[in-house]
């Protein structure tokens, strides 16, 4: 038997995070309270023991990971097909400005349809399948061993919703700087620990997820 354990870690907060901006594939730096929490993920880290930090290539979750390495002592291995959902048109906007600007677009997205490709970006669907793809291949290259994943709130949202086989239409809270646990056994996958936040002084997570 083979199993791979995941500690799946959503990026520290960023300005865009703050007011409530549409990410996806651009970028935001994470702002003071996002460099505080990256830097209590690494301190709780370096209490655990893992063979790799692999990360999304956006800046984000680069710099979350670049101070867990430092404490580590891990190099950073980067992987764009951990990146979050690809939102087009609506990058850079909030949810508002999104919904006043294309309210076509943004009627069909609001409709939480799977397979609904916003303007110049992917569906969730798709998305999920190009993260999929990374975890299954890192699953069989850290075959018996423990790894930190450095990733967005959509991805885990569809990683969740697959594990636990749920409708990806629903909405789930997915809190800055929270550390998720999963193992990849046989190709079979499941949830061990869920918004593990006990490090940022919190005991649970409400909300909506924000790309």
């Amino acid at each position: 038997m083979t199993a791979t354990q995941f500690i799946l870690v959503r990026h520290g907060e960023t300005a865009w995070n703050r007011q409530g901006r549409i990410q996806g594939h651009l970028d935001s730096p994470l702002n003071s309270e996002g460099i505080v929490q990256a830097k209590t993920i690494a301190e709780r880290l370096e209490r655990e023991s893992f063979d790799a930090l692999i990360s999304s290539d956006l800046g984000r979750a680069l710099s979350t990971a670049h101070y867990i390495a430092l404490r580590s002592g891990h190099s950073i291995i980067t992987d764009a097909r951990l990146r979050e959902r690809q939102y087009g048109i609506f990058h850079g906007l909030t949810f508002a400005q999104a919904k006043s600007l294309y309210p076509e677009a943004y009627a069909r997205y609001a409709s939480k349809s799977p397979n609904y490709a916003i303007p110049g970006g992917e569906s969730a669907q798709e998305c999920f399948l190009r993260n999929l793809e990374a975890f299954q291949a890192l699953a069989a290259r850290y075959s018996d061993k423990r790894i930190v994943v450095v990733t967005h709130s959509g991805v885990l949202h569809g990683l969740y919703c697959h594990v636990m086989r749920l409708p990806h239409s629903g909405s789930l809270t997915i809190v800055n700087a929270s550390l998720n646990w999963f193992t990849c056994e046989n190709g079979e996958w499941r949830l061990d620990r869920w918004a593990d936040i006990g490090h940022l002084g919190q005991s649970e997570a409400l909300g909506d997820v924000e790309p």
